[in-house]
């Protein structure tokens, strides 16, 4: 890639960047809306069991489920047969 095309295609990441910043409004989390009545705020324990335990032990169980149940019992790989040299 030369010079003029680094260049470019940094001007346009830059731009890009830059527009999307721009035209992003804040999140007015302070403020509240109708309606709006949020429960109790999550512990850090509970944050990481939920998003991160229980994530993990879901998949384990899944593929534990799918080692256990699997029924196939072909498990070694396909050998090709010599092909018979005609003479």
């Amino acid at each position: 890639m030369d010079n003029k095309n680094a260049l470019r295609a940094g001007a346009l990441v830059a731009g890009t960047t830059l527009m999307m910043l721009l035209m992003t409004s804040p999140a007015f989390a302070v403020a509240r809306d109708d309606g709006d009545d949020p429960g109790p705020g999550l512990s850090v324990i509970e944050t990481l069991g939920l998003y991160v335990v229980a994530p993990i032990g879901l998949f384990a169980i899944i593929a534990g489920l799918v080692m256990v149940l699997d029924r196939s019992s072909d498990r070694a790989p396909k050998v090709a047969k010599p092909a018979k040299a005609k003479a």
